[in-house]
């Protein structure tokens, strides 16, 4: 049974226009804050050394899907789950709720990659134990 992880951000005014509405950029933040705080709950990092050789996850592509507006001062529910896992991409869901309210549902698709300086990122494998982990938060 899968367990989307689930966290909590308060929309501050700093992330909002001048009517106090969330700007829509303002969720890609969100969602990438989110997705750190998952792998930091399962002890790993958005740069972790596995096997001698530093891995990153790269975006390669964002969307945002917008049902109501979030304000200044609202605290938004963030569910992430994994939507889908290649064997060196992921694509995770973010489900945005205020009061039971959907909000915003959004997705980043990336690629893990090992990272050296003064080398463009190489796309490789994503290790298994990451894997098992991803696997574990896949959504229906």
């Amino acid at each position: 049974m899968a367990t989307p992880f689930r966290t909590t951000r308060f929309v501050e005014f700093c992330d909002t226009d001048m009517a106090g509405i969330a700007h829509f950029s303002s969720f890609f933040r969100y969602m990438e804050s989110a997705e750190h705080e998952m792998l930091r709950s399962w002890g790993y990092s958005i740069f972790d050394q596995v096997d001698g050789q530093t891995l990153s996850f790269p975006r390669v592509a964002v969307a945002c899907k917008y049902k109501a507006p979030a304000q200044s001062e609202d605290v938004l529910e963030i569910t992430v789950g994994v939507q889908k896992i290649g064997t060196k991409s992921i694509t995770y869901r973010f489900e945005f709720h205020r009061d039971g309210l959907e909000i915003a549902i959004g997705e980043i698709t990336c690629v893990c990659c090992h990272i050296t300086q003064e080398q463009p990122p190489k796309s490789v494998p994503i290790p298994e134990a990451i894997a098992e982990k991803l696997r574990s938060a896949l959504m229906d």
